[in-house]
């Protein structure tokens, strides 16, 4: 037993300035004082096997070993745990006299930026935000837009369907037969929102974002809608911009018309950004057909209103001379800093 407690002592003075943490210290003590398998606990546990007489004297040994083991950790335990701390203090200091990391600045997404100045615009002039679903009914998105289930009109919109009764939202003119189904004239309102078609190329994508207004009250006229019209495109292209209406055909607008704007790029002389035209088509527009109405239980005899609907990416593209609409949807934060204010 006396040969067992200097063979502790010994390997313990040996290794116990070895450890550089408080963790692998607190392993190399468990060794030898851990409850259950300590190698002092178990010399405590054989005192059973000691002859009777020699028990005291040898129970004494053992503690006093475990009294000087328990206070060396101790000791050893609180230099580490300086040692760690000065450590850590000197891996956290700051030279306050290098020079500050530059970091990037970003910017907001050319699709955000137009969007918030199109709501400006537009809530300027009175229009209320409504935000619809992104998932709508087929009744809502189609039927009682005045295209039910046979009309030609819905082979302009390859749509994305959920189910036989429910699809991602094509247009958000969907927003439009919600607020009419619970407001009654008189109507100001502009929708903001992702749309869904199945189209892909340079100048269109699968998903999108648009935005569309709807006036309705008693005596609203196309004259009405011109007047809006102008206003905005000053607004957005600059002073000196006009509109123009061309013959088109929308299911839920009769009459229904393209607006195009003078070129902002050549003053209305033809460049490449107009094609020799000096038009720029930027949205399409109309009277609301009076069976919208009438499915909205709004009687198309005493009221009319207007309604109009633009791509954000369209005008964003045109706006800031972007060619690919895919470079909107691309993740290169080179792309945004160039639109930091």
């Amino acid at each position: 037993m006396k040969e067992q407690l200097s063979e502790i002592r010994r390997e313990i003075e040996e290794k116990i300035h070895t450890f550089d943490s408080s963790r692998s210290l607190y392993e190399f003590r468990k060794i030898f004082l851990d409850n259950k398998e300590g190698k002092i606990s178990l010399l405590m546990k054989g005192l059973k096997d000691v002859p009777k007489e020699e028990r005291p004297a040898v129970g004494k040994s053992i503690n006093e070993v475990k009294e000087w083991a328990l206070s060396l950790f101790e000791e050893t335990d609180r230099e580490i745990h300086k040692l760690e701390l000065e450590r850590k203090i000197a891996s956290e200091a700051v030279d306050v006299t290098e020079p500050a990391v530059k970091t990037r600045r970003g910017g907001l997404h050319p699709n955000t930026l137009v969007q918030n100045e199109l709501i400006d615009i537009f809530a300027s002039m009175g229009f209320e935000i409504f935000e619809g679903s992104e998932i709508e009914t087929d009744y809502y998105n189609f039927t009682a837009l005045n295209t039910p289930e046979d009309h030609p009109a819905r082979d302009m919109q390859d749509t994305f369907y959920l189910s036989p009764g429910f699809l991602l939202r094509t247009q958000t003119s969907a927003g439009q037969i919600h607020v009419m189904e619970k407001s009654r004239p008189p109507i100001k309102i502009l929708s903001p929102g992702k749309v869904f078609r199945s189209d892909d190329d340079a100048t269109h994508s699968p998903m999108f974002s648009q935005m569309e207004g709807l006036v309705v009250d008693r005596g609203i006229s196309v004259c009405d809608l011109q007047g809006m019209l102008d206003l905005f495109s000053q607004k957005i292209f600059g002073q000196g911009v006009k509109t123009r209406l061309r013959p088109s055909y929308f299911p839920f607008t009769e009459p229904s018309v393209e607006v195009d704007v003078s070129c902002f790029e050549c003053g209305g002389k033809g460049c490449k950004l107009c094609k020799g035209t000096g038009w720029i088509e930027v949205l399409g527009a109309g009277m609301v057909n009076r069976h919208v109405l009438e499915n909205c239980g709004i009687d198309p005899e005493e009221y009319t209103g207007f309604a109009f609907g633009m791509g954000v990416e369209r005008i964003a593209m045109l706006k800031y001379g972007i060619n690919n609409i895919k470079t909107l949807f691309e993740s290169d934060t080179r792309f945004a800093e160039q639109f930091a204010d």
